[in-house]
C-alpha cells in the first residue's frame, strides 16, 4: 500500500495495471492536451516514480500526456518472486504497459537507471519508440573490482535489510529530499516510507545490473530524435559518460543542467527548464 502523500504535495491520479503474464504494476497518469505526444517517465535506482518525478509531473502535463511507471522491485512495481532483477525485463514491462494502455508510439524519459531502460526499450521494441530523452545517465557506467565484489554481498545485504532498511546505503535523491525538508515532518515521513517500499534485494541487483550495462556497441543505431540532459556537477554519473551518449547518437542534442544527480528533486527550478527543452527538441515543439 502506498504511503499517504502530505497535504503540501499533489500527485497525479494513480492506479494498478495488470500486465498479462508479468504481474501488476503501478502508474500515474496525466492526460495532457488533446493529441499531445506521450512521455513515459522511467525513474532511477532505489526510488519510485513519485520520488523521482513529483516536481515534474504538473509542468510536463501541461504539454504532454504523461505516464510514469514504478519499475519491478521498486515502489509498487511488479513484485519479484525469486527471479533476478534485469534491466531488459524492465524495458519489456514498459512495452507491455504501452500495449495495455493502447499506446502505439511513446517517448521514454529515463533518469539515471531509467536511462538504460529507455535505451533497451528502443533496442528491443523499436516500433514503439518515437524519441528518447536521457537524463543524468550513460551508455556505460563506471565499474571495477568493487562492483565485482558487490556480487557476493547481494544475499547477506538482502537478509540484513529484511530487519532494517538502514542496511542499505541511502539513495542520494531521498537523502537530498529529506535534508531539504527538515522542517516538514509530513514530507520527511512520506519520503522515507516511499524509499522503504522498494525491495532491498531488487535495489542491490539493479545496482549490479547498471554496473554491467553497456550499450556502446549498438546505441549508434538510434534513428529517432534524441536528447541528453547532462547534469554537469554529477558525482555518480560523470559528465563525460553522459556526454558520450551525445557522441554515440547522431540524432542527439545536449542540454546541460547546472546541478548534481539529485537536481530533479533538489532544484526543480534548474532541472525543469532543461527537461522541457530536451522534450521539445525531441517532439519538434517550439
Amino acid at each position: 500500500m502506498s504511503a499517504q502523500a502530505p497535504p503540501t504535495l499533489t500527485l497525479p491520479p494513480g492506479r494498478a495495471v495488470e500486465l498479462p503474464g508479468r504481474g501488476s504494476t503501478f502508474i500515474r497518469e496525466l492526460r495532457g492536451p488533446r493529441n499531445a505526444p506521450t512521455l513515459v517517465l522511467l525513474h532511477g535506482l532505489g526510488v519510485d516514480a513519485d520520488l523521482n518525478w513529483f516536481p515534474s509531473f504538473a509542468e510536463l502535463g501541461r504539454s504532454y500526456r504523461v505516464v510514469a511507471i514504478d519499475h519491478r522491485g521498486h515502489g509498487q512495481g511488479i513484485a519479484l518472486r525469486g527471479e533476478r532483477f534485469r534491466l531488459a525485463d524492465c524495458a519489456d514491462d514498459v512495452a507491455a504497459l504501452c500495449d495495455a494502455l493502447g499506446l502505439d508510439r511513446v517517448i521514454p524519459v529515463g533518469y539515471s537507471m531509467g536511462g538504460p531502460i529507455a535505451q533497451l526499450l528502443w533496442h528491443r521494441h523499436r516500433d514503439l519508440v518515437a524519441g528518447l530523452v536521457l537524463c543524468a545517465t550513460a551508455a556505460r557506467f563506471p565499474s571495477g573490482p568493487l562492483s565485482k565484489a558487490a556480487t557476493g554481498l547481494v544475499a547477506p545485504l538482502s537478509a540484513a535489510a529484511r530487519f532494517s532498511t538502514r542496511a542499505l546505503p541511502s539513495n542520494p535523491i531521498t537523502r537530498t529530499l529529506v535534508a531539504a525538508r527538515i522542517d516538514d515532518p509530513g514530507m520527511r515521513q512520506w519520503i522515507q516510507q516511499r524509499e522503504r517500499s522498494s525491495n532491498p534485494r531488487a535495489v542491490i541487483e539493479a545496482a549490479l545490473a547498471i554496473s554491467r550495462f553497456d550499450s556502446t556497441t549498438w546505441l549508434g543505431g538510434v534513428d529517432v530524435p534524441s536528447a541528453v540532459l547532462v547534469t554537469r556537477f554529477d558525482r555518480l554519473v560523470p559528465r563525460n559518460r553522459q556526454q558520450e551518449l551525445v557522441r554515440l547518437m547522431s540524432t542527439a542534442t545536449e542540454h546541460p543542467v547546472m546541478g548534481d544527480h539529485s537536481v530533479c528533486v533538489s532544484r526543480p527550478d534548474l532541472f525543469l527548464p532543461g527537461l522541457l527543452a530536451a522534450c521539445r527538441a525531441v517532439t519538434g515543439d517550439r
